[in-house]
């Protein structure tokens, strides 16, 4: 008897050891996380995706399309601003009824703090992604109000979910199409969205395929885009020369589930990444894996890749669709869809991560299993 109290006394023992080392290993991924929250708790919409951030002088804002689902034609542009550390309720700002007798959805809102101190909003309406077109809203007030909408040029469409980077005068805004295969492209404009013009696609949308690229910078002209893809891969292009010109498209060492990722470069100069670390099993269609966990890395040359912090880790799918920028004040202010109902925001102090080497693409600490896809685009 005693012998069985003993036994069971150092079982309790090791099994409290290991609960709480695996605790501690999970908590080593929070480092420097300060704020974790939801944007809002209610709403009059069930459904939210695709949200977007942006700094102005006066607050925070973020932006996200809210409805009964994707694609139906109550889907609406929604915004609310961080204003004395609290979330405003969420406000309708646009709608995708274009005439008395026909309304569309709208998707993937984008927010830019132009240099001029204008706040612009871009957009999409359209019955679905192959068929939706471009618009941009702009606001004077720091997102108080709002302009009517402007239609973007016939065959643009503005920042296709990543914000746009300000560069030798030209603001470049990362954008993609899905109509006849996966293509990324860029479209620039020099006055804010009045006069526009755009590069070729720089992928062939059918072995390499990409959408949804995010701009990072490096010293001199040198930038990079990070894009979703159906290769089971991020992947990547380099241009020299500021974006005018561009690489053969590859992949890089990172996976990707065929969900939006985003990126910023930090003042320090390193690269920041929020994607989701999943690799799906070769035999799954378009190269779709569950959207969790999501996770951040960080690299110096975007080459070699760090892990930095896991931000949801739960085995229900739908952290997805991040959005990513640095606010004046050096933090890391990240949005992201929260399984499809709500939008979460985090806040994050970069000189508190802890970083720890991806070797060949595994998470550290993780091994690689079979993901099930997720049900949403």
């Amino acid at each position: 008897m005693e012998k069985s109290k003993i036994q069971f006394g150092l079982l309790f023992f090791f099994s409290c050891f290991v609960i709480v080392g695996n605790a501690q290993k999970k908590q080593n991924w929070k480092r420097g996380i300060i704020t974790n929250e939801f944007i809002y708790d209610t709403a009059s919409f069930p459904q939210a995706h695709a949200s977007t951030i942006a700094e102005t002088p006066q607050w925070l804002i973020a932006a996200w399309f809210g409805g009964t689902k994707e694609g139906n034609k109550d889907v609406c542009i929604y915004t609310s601003r961080l204003v004395n550390n609290k979330w405003t309720e969420p406000r309708m700002v646009a709608d995708g009824i274009l005439n008395d007798t026909l309304r569309y959805a709208c998707y993937n809102p984008v927010l830019y703090y132009a240099p001029d101190g204008e706040l612009l909003l871009f957009y999409k309406i359209g019955p679905n992604v192959a068929g939706w077109t471009g618009w941009m809203m702009r606001s004077n007030d720091n997102g108080l109000t709002w302009s009517k909408r402007e239609a973007l040029p016939d065959g643009y469409l503005g920042p296709i979910k990543n914000k746009p980077e300000f560069i030798n005068g030209t603001l470049i805004c990362p954008s993609s199409t899905e109509k006849t295969g996966w293509r990324v492209h860029f479209e620039y404009t020099k006055d804010w969205g009045k006069t526009w013009s755009k590069s070729d696609d720089i992928n062939d949308g059918k072995i390499i395929s990409a959408i949804q690229p995010s701009i990072l910078k490096y010293t001199g002209d040198r930038l990079q885009v990070l894009c979703r893809s159906k290769n089971r891969t991020i992947n990547e292009s380099w241009s020299n020369d500021g974006g005018k010109t561009w690489s053969t498209m590859d992949s890089t060492s990172l996976p990707n589930n065929n969900s939006g990722t985003d990126a910023v470069t930090l003042r320090n100069g390193w690269q920041l990444l929020v994607y989701n670390h999943v690799k799906p099993t070769p035999d799954l269609p378009s190269g779709k894996g569950a959207r969790t966990p999501l996770n951040i890395a960080l690299s110096k040359d975007g080459k070699t890749w760090y892990a930095a912090a896991v931000l949801e880790d739960a085995p229900i799918s739908q952290y997805s669709y991040p959005s990513v920028i640095q606010s004046k004040d050096g933090m890391v202010q990240i949005v992201y869809t929260w399984r499809r109902l709500k939008i979460k925001y985090v806040k994050i102090n970069p000189s508190k991560l802890k970083l720890k080497k991806i070797i060949n693409g595994q998470w550290p600490g993780t091994t690689n299993t079979n993901v099930k896809p997720s049900n949403e685009e």
